[in-house]
């Protein structure tokens, strides 16, 4: 396992002002915050201190981490405790079932730590969300971003597709050529038949994954993550910067500028991705409600356009 603890400190650099945002302080985002604490709940908003949290604070949008908050885990880019988890907390299904409701979300987005330890690395647990959601708020859609279910990937993603979320994300995370230092307990090819299968097993479900940029990666590269998407049928792809979390993560090689995003959208675009996120705070869950829905219209216009 990869020790960050061990790991060698490195100078944070100075953000551009492009990447800064504002401290949170609106009533919306202290009601979502109590709300959290109150059904025992985690967030990857918090534990992966993501830039964006006031902005989906506010709107009370917040992205559920289930299966606890300690990772089996050691990547070089993640701020998520490493270490030996709890037990999985049976009452959790109800208690992200009750968030949505009091929250009044159109759209919810799941995800967890990896969890190495359990028979099926969490696969059950998803499903049990999942089913909850269905019972408490109908009306919701689904998207769940899932480890790589190291060595447990077709049992896990049979049962979580079996019951029926509406998006199935899976970040790449970032170039292969990057994977042994930055995602050191995973293997890039094995993420990328993990989406294949979910379309293999249910071809209405939207698949979805990202990359960071700012590791060290060239621009070849990147336009190859995004041909192995389209290569596995992924719908959507996000792309943003990656920003230290402590100075013992990973060091940020590159600020990529809001042009060199854009264009990269551009390209992403034009290989037929569904939809694409590409900004410097693009997250896998920002604004994933609304993209959800554009991504839901687009693929209906196409089948109409295939139907003429």
């Amino acid at each position: 396992m990869n020790d960050l603890a061990s790991a060698p400190k490195t100078e944070r650099q100075r953000k551009p002002d492009w990447i800064r945002v504002k401290a949170p302080v609106s009533k919306g985002y202290h009601e979502t915050r109590q709300l959290m604490r109150d059904l025992s709940l985690n967030t990857v908003c918090e534990e992966a201190a993501c830039p964006n949290i006031g902005e989906c604070w506010t709107k009370k949008h917040a992205t559920v981490m289930i299966l606890g908050d300690v990772c089996t885990r050691a990547c070089a880019f993640c701020n998520v405790k490493t270490g030996m988890p709890k037990t999985v907390d049976p009452l959790e299904p109800e208690h992200v079932a009750a968030a949505a409701a009091k929250l009044g979300l159109t759209h919810i987005v799941v995800t967890s730590v990896d969890r190495d330890d359990l028979p099926d690395g969490g696969a059950g647990q998803f499903v049990k969300v999942i089913e909850a959601l269905r019972r408490e708020t109908p009306d919701t859609t689904i998207e769940i971003l899932t480890p790589d279910f190291r060595n447990k990937m077709r049992p896990a993603v049979e049962a979580i597709c079996a019951a029926g979320p509406d998006v199935y994300n899976h970040n790449l995370e970032t170039v292969p050529r990057l994977y042994p230092t930055i995602r050191p307990g995973a293997r890039y090819y094995a993420s990328l038949r993990l989406l294949e299968e979910v379309k293999a097993h249910d071809p209405r479900i939207f698949t979805k994954s990202g990359i960071m940029l700012g590791l060290g990666e060239q621009r070849l590269e990147v336009h190859q993550v995004m041909d192995d998407m389209r290569s596995a049928d992924v719908d959507f792809i996000t792309m943003g910067q990656y920003l230290q979390p402590t100075p013992r993560h990973a060091k940020v090689e590159e600020f990529v500028t809001p042009k060199a995003f854009a264009a990269y959208g551009a390209i992403a675009r034009a290989k037929g991705f569904l939809q694409v996120a590409a900004s410097p705070l693009t997250r896998s869950s920002y604004h994933a409600g609304d993209d959800f829905a554009a991504m839901r219209a687009a693929r209906e216009e196409k089948l109409a356009r295939q139907s003429r």
